[in-house]
């Protein structure tokens, strides 16, 4: 028990002198910045799937606040595929610039300097970025198709219909899992310092059921109606709580990353 309480001062104490705060804010900023590029890439992509606005406004409520849906979804309005290719492009460009501040706050928990190339570290910060962008697809399409998907492999298979049962409960752990790889990957190709799969795994578990429990936390906060952002702050209360909620998964992420770097000083692991 020393230990753990040893471990949550020393994770206390990094937290302001790594400047994690600064850090999460920065990265909140840089998520404001791709998610409208965000909404019209997939305004776009939309025209090629089966999926609607409204089946991707119920997905995303799960974690966001109802004030931040209603203004992402004021911009969901109006599908124009000839904007797919520059919604791309600007949503990668802004999103990749959020990667390179996870990047130095990861440089910094493992106390090493950044010395790879700038376009050796674009081209991480983007491939990591392409990673987040196909985890929310499928995080979005998964509780929308899940039940489809399973009666299918029901219906050809012919396996009982106790499976249907056990899908539905699949289909949102398969989300889980695929955000928590992605983590993993985020946890080693980020920083300029070799991590391997062991040294990954704590804080990507931490970081998945923490940002989880967050995200479901602030929503619940913010729909009770025990803070009224939008009467203090008038229309820019959607904004701020968007930014908010980005925060709060800023700090996740780079938390995860520092839980991290601690075990592997503590040597918790082999190397």
């Amino acid at each position: 028990m020393s230990t753990i309480i040893q471990f949550g001062k020393d994770l206390v104490r990094r937290f302001s002198d790594h400047e994690v705060a600064g850090l999460a804010a920065q990265l909140a900023y840089f998520f404001l910045l791709s998610i409208f590029p965000f909404m019209i890439f997939l305004i776009a992509l939309m025209a090629y799937l089966p999926i609607s606005i409204e089946d991707i406004v119920l997905a995303m409520s799960r974690y966001i606040p109802s004030e931040a849906m209603d203004l992402l979804t004021s911009n969901l309005e109006t599908k124009n595929t000839g904007l797919l290719s520059v919604g791309l492009l600007a949503t990668l460009w802004s999103a990749s610039n959020g990667t390179n501040a996870v990047m130095r706050a990861f440089n910094r928990a493992y106390n090493v300097q950044e010395d790879r190339s700038f376009i050796k570290s674009r081209l991480i910060a983007i491939v990591l970025t392409v990673a987040m962008f196909i985890v929310i697809l499928v995080a979005l399409m998964l509780p929308v198709f899940g039940k489809a998907i399973g009666v299918y492999v029901f219906s050809w298979f012919g396996v009982s219909e106790d499976f249907l049962a056990i899908w539905n409960a699949l289909r949102w752990v398969i989300s889980s899992t695929l955000f928590l790889l992605v983590l993993m990957s985020l946890y080693i190709l980020a920083p300029n310092h070799h991590v391997n799969i062991r040294q990954s795994f704590i804080g990507a578990v931490f970081a998945t059921v923490t940002w989880q429990a967050a995200s479901l936390g602030f929503s619940f906060y913010v729909n009770s109606g025990v803070s009224n952002y939008s009467a203090t702050y008038g229309s820019l209360g959607a904004v701020i709580i968007l930014m908010i909620w980005f925060y709060l998964s800023g700090v996740v992420i780079i938390l995860g990353g520092e839980i991290n770097a601690m075990l592997r000083e503590r040597q918790w692991f082999k190397r």
